[in-house]
């Protein structure tokens, strides 16, 4: 059978010009079940038109989206002892970080930018879910640290956009030494009078969520995000009693006071623009300001 698949298939399908069909060609909507080109989510920035529920968004699509004309200055990926631990579960994670980077195409989960959006410089930071659940290990950590001092070198303020499960638990404790430096080098931010804004995205939560991700000076959420620290089964089994519908969503948190605003992908970059400026003490021009939401 393998023969067939790898050697006769790929053969007669170039004898006719035929091409595989991409696996991914169509994408199932989670909360309706609606199925969307791909092509059309990606040109609708991963929200799917209908129901507007927001898909997990390629952290280089986010980049290239959010500042002006796609234009940005990456910031270098810092060096760190790979797989310090030799640890290994079911499979070795040197293995992991090997197929992960292939499949993401970058070093690790975290990618950062300089540029404008809108007009206003910043430093950007995005998680990249689909490398090993965005989790923070000591390469994500430093990359945190460094773009914070890009930011502090610049002038400029400091946005992050979270999506990750939370500490990497195949570098154990040097993992969770990450979250005491990424809390020191957004603070450094914050006591330069720097903005420091933080986008929280689907999911946010464990050791990401208990650090840098609740620091910022705004807190704005997209749709439907998962925000929390421990999971909603661990925490029902621990207090032995059932949680509110919808606990730990954006709009739950917003309710509660733990997040500022809930926007829609489509004006995170106008409203960012629109609360920079503020902070700034910049011009608006014609950029219209999103108040925020109690």
């Amino acid at each position: 059978m393998n023969w067939i698949t790898n050697y006769v298939r790929p053969k007669i399908n170039s004898m006719l010009g035929r091409r595989e069909v991409p696996e991914n060609l169509w994408i199932k909507c989670p909360e309706t079940g609606e199925m969307v080109f791909h092509k059309d989510l990606e040109e609708n920035k991963w929200v799917i038109p209908a129901s507007g529920f927001h898909m997990k968004m390629p952290a280089k699509a986010r980049l290239t989206d959010l500042f002006d004309g796609g234009v940005y200055e990456n910031l270098p990926q810092p060096k760190v002892a790979q797989d310090p631990l030799k640890f290994r579960d079911s499979k070795k994670y040197s293995d992991r970080l090997k197929d992960s980077r292939v499949k993401t195409e970058q070093d690790d989960t975290i990618l950062a930018g300089l540029g404008k959006v809108r007009g206003v410089k910043l430093v950007a930071v995005v998680h990249e879910f689909n490398f090993i659940g965005g989790s923070l290990g000591m390469a994500a950590g430093e990359a945190i640290v460094k773009a914070a001092e890009r930011a502090l070198a610049e002038k400029c303020p400091l946005v992050i956009f979270p999506a990750s499960g939370g500490a990497r638990m195949q570098e154990g404790i040097l993992s969770l030494m990450q979250l005491p430096r990424t809390t020191v080098a957004v603070n450094m931010v914050k006591e330069a009078g720097l903005p420091y804004i933080v986008v929280l995205t689907n999911p946010t939560t464990g050791g990401v969520t208990a650090s840098y991700a609740m620091l910022g000076d705004v807190h704005i959420a997209e749709p439907g995000a998962e925000i929390g620290f421990a999971g909603k089964r661990v925490i029902e089994q621990t207090l032995r009693e059932k949680l509110p519908e919808g606990f730990q969503t954006s709009e739950y948190l917003l309710e509660h006071g733990m997040v500022d605003m809930v926007v829609k992908r489509h004006d995170i970059a106008p409203t960012l623009a629109s609360l920079l400026k503020i902070m700034l003490k910049q011009p608006a021009n014609n950029d219209q300001p999103v108040a925020l939401s109690a």
